[in-house]
């Protein structure tokens, strides 16, 4: 069973920093981890020749070393050991993955802003990248985690996402839901009658359900088949959480079910892509 022993936390000097900060702390007191990096990467490509004429007489680096300092030791109250680092790299997701391989991580996490505040440093590129865990923090975190969401398509990649959630309500005695959106495939509606097809199809997904929690033995959690309708299986995903309470989403990077849910590369991309009010889990 995994640990999850390193984070580090990308920090790119938005407001977003404050939460994201805040939401490590809430973590590292959950789950004592043995260390905590904060990450920022300072772009000086970017900076306008009027700019850095102001700015030459200046260590850029230690003043945003040393802002930065000041709001982790302000922000970051879990006793879990943490270190600032600042790099000076003109490709942020490969500087993160550097660092991600050289200590060991075992989570990153980053912040997932407002479509009018730009993306941040969330990328798909990012997400291919790194080898660990990706946690995806929202503005305004609530921090709790009483309330876990598990999504499957029944793949053996999927179950990777509970053995996460076991690790999680060991630490928080949070109330796990493993949740299976399906779909009534597009390419038959014409022919079939949907007041017949459909309770075939979810009596069909249920029982398979029931199999891939036996066979993965995945117990103590509640079951959830939710059909999809019109919406897409990500923004499906994203609507039933909220609006069951859920505190955190957690999927997994890679599925395999060509007739059901969570197929990611597309799903997970666009779940990574989305404004979303809980904090996302990605398990690699």
């Amino acid at each position: 069973m995994k640990n999850i022993d390193n984070i580090l936390v990308a920090l790119d000097l938005t407001s977003t920093d404050t939460d994201i900060i805040r939401y490590a702390s809430f973590l590292a007191e959950t789950l004592k981890p043995k260390k905590i990096y904060f990450v920022h990467n300072i772009k000086k490509y970017e900076i306008s020749d009027l700019f850095q004429e102001q700015l030459k007489n200046f260590n850029l680096e230690k003043l945003i070393s040393d802002e930065l300092d000041e709001k982790v030791a302000t922000l970051f109250k879990a006793e879990t050991p943490s270190k600032v680092l600042i790099s000076e790299d003109p490709y942020t997701e490969s500087l993160i993955n550097y660092i991600a391989n050289k200590y060991k991580i075992d989570l990153v996490m980053v912040g997932n802003k407002s479509k009018n505040q730009g993306t941040g440093i969330v990328s798909d590129k990012l997400m291919r990248l790194l080898k660990c865990d990706i946690l995806s923090v929202p503005e305004n975190p609530g921090l709790s985690m009483g309330n876990i969401w598990g999504g499957t398509d029944f793949s053996k990649e999927s179950a990777k996402v509970f053995q996460l959630t076991s690790i999680l309500a060991n630490h928080t005695d949070a109330k796990i839901t493993a949740v299976n959106i399906y779909n009534v495939p597009v390419q038959f509606t014409p022919y079939l009658n949907k007041e017949e097809i459909v309770p075939k199809i979810e009596k069909h997904t249920r029982e398979k359900f029931e199999k891939f929690l036996k066979k993965n033995k995945i117990t103590d959690c509640e079951m959830k088949v939710i059909r999809g309708r019109e919406a897409s299986i990500a923004e499906k995903m994203t609507i039933e959480a909220e609006k069951s309470g859920a505190d955190l989403l957690v999927v997994g990077d890679k599925g395999g079910n060509v007739f059901s849910s969570l197929l990611v590369g597309s799903v997970t991309d666009e779940l990574f892509d989305r404004t979303l009010k809980i904090p996302l889990w990605i398990v690699k």
